[in-house]
């Protein structure tokens, strides 16, 4: 036990995390696919593992068989390899995905495969030295498994730094800290192999991913919050005589406005992962205002006249008030930002003519333009109580004769370029609401 308590202290914290972790999602109830993460959890307790028994044959060579100690230490590397191969990988799907060409993936694999194969091919020259603290291994197996480790550091590092858009802003500082200290621990240990550290940047490296991204419990709480947010909205919604199919109707064809400006290169240093996210959560509140609206209005079969007109202008200004004052403690600001200026702004019109503002063009806030778009086409494509639904091209008609008018003329264009994936997302879930 002498040269491997380090190795049992971090493989006790691992498995701490491992049994928190399956416990909770079993609490949960949560139905779970087989992830990164999950190969993640494995591969260090494994790599630990085999890290300490290492650490234990090196210094008793006397007493261990030299196959079985070449075979511990062939498992041992290619473990740690495995490890921050894993990493690399979960980086890259947590940050836009993995590429889609053949060409890049093979790129992605070549340094761990290309290690694998020199592990392997060198593992009987391994080296046993005698240091001032402990023995340790060194040789060309070694080194190439520093090397790979580095690189795919290196390429972590670059995919955090180059993908930053994607995470989201409170998790960049402590993933760029368990990346830090985990590189930091393997310069160390490959400065100075005789100090056996690895598996403290394996730990620090888990911790890290659990408690930022994984972490079961808190993942639920950001749903309840969801559920709660798009509750609400249903049911202010539902003094209209709306069954709330208009705040998730809305609220998909926003995602689908956002996520295609950005696949196309537009606004991609606003439509960050972050702000789509919000965008999604803050579309069902951009009717909070009518809580305001008085119900002889709200729910009038008829035209309204013009002082009932100015009333129902209101809740606009109204909703914007609302998410002030009731969410103002949230402890989002970026989402409390981004729900006040879809409540208040999403009946200006681009060309200055829309209320409570009369903001113009780009004046008015990217996520209410979107919003305008999604929110008139859903209010003209459903059946209300003063009117029946129009057919669907005479709805992609009215958002193409407002482009330039009532709507950012980049936008319409785009919703109406997408026309067949906005007609699903209308078809489905109407056949949902009729299965129901």
């Amino acid at each position: 036990m002498e040269y491997c308590k380090l190795q049992i202290c971090c493989l006790l914290i691992i498995l701490y995390v491992v049994l928190v972790y399956f416990g909770e999602l079993k609490k949960l109830k949560k139905r779970h696919k087989f992830s990164f993460f999950d190969g993640l959890l494995i591969l260090s307790v494994v790599c630990i593992i085999l890290d300490g028994i290492t650490a234990y044959t090196v210094n008793h060579l006397e007493n261990i068989n030299g196959t079985v100690n070449i075979i511990l230490h062939i498992l041992f590397l290619l473990s740690l390899d495995s490890v921050i191969f894993l990493l690399f990988l979960y980086m890259l799907s947590n940050t836009g995905g993995m590429p889609k060409r053949k060409a890049g993936s093979v790129l992605l694999y070549a340094p761990y495969v290309l290690n694998v194969i020199i592990v392997v091919l060198n593992i009987n020259s391994l080296e046993y030295r005698t240091g001032d603290i402990t023995n340790y291994s060194m040789g060309v197996a070694v080194y190439a498994c520093f090397i790979m480790v580095g690189i795919y550091l290196i390429m972590t590092m670059a995919v955090f730094f180059g993908r930053w858009n994607y995470i989201e802003a409170r998790k960049r500082v402590s993933i760029f800290t368990y990346q830090f200290v985990l590189t930091f621990v393997t310069v160390i240990q490959m400065i100075v192999p005789e100090v056996l550290i690895s598996s403290i940047g394996v730990t620090i490296l888990i911790l890290g991913v659990y408690m930022n991204m994984e972490n079961p419990t808190l993942e639920e709480l950001k749903q309840y919050h969801n559920e709660m947010v798009q509750c609400f909205a249903t049911l202010i919604e539902n003094r209209d005589d709306s069954t709330g199919g208009h705040i998730k109707r809305t609220s998909m064809y926003v995602k689908l406005i956002a996520e295609e400006l950005r696949q196309r290169g537009y606004y991609k240093n606003i439509l960050t992962r972050d702000y789509i996210a919000n965008l999604i959560k803050a579309a069902p509140m951009h009717d909070i205002g009518k809580i305001s609206v008085p119900d002889a209005i709200l729910q009038k079969p008829g035209k309204l006249t013009a002082e009932e007109f100015e009333i129902m202008k209101l809740h606009s200004e109204n909703g914007g008030k609302i998410i002030q004052e009731t969410f103002a403690n949230f402890g989002n600001e970026e989402y409390l930002k981004m729900a006040y200026e879809v409540a208040r702004h999403h009946h200006e019109k681009w060309n200055g003519k829309g209320y409570p503002d009369g903001l113009k063009r780009k004046e008015i806030p990217l996520c209410a333009r979107i919003m305008a778009v999604a929110d008139v086409f859903d209010a003209v494509s459903e059946k209300r109580c003063y009117r029946d639904a129009m057919p669907m091209d005479k709805c992609f008609e009215i958002i193409e004769s407002g482009s330039g008018q009532d709507f950012d003329p980049l936008i319409a264009e785009i919703f109406i370029e997408i026309s067949d994936k906005v007609e699903k997302v209308h078809s489905d879930f109407n056949a949902v609401l009729k299965g129901q």
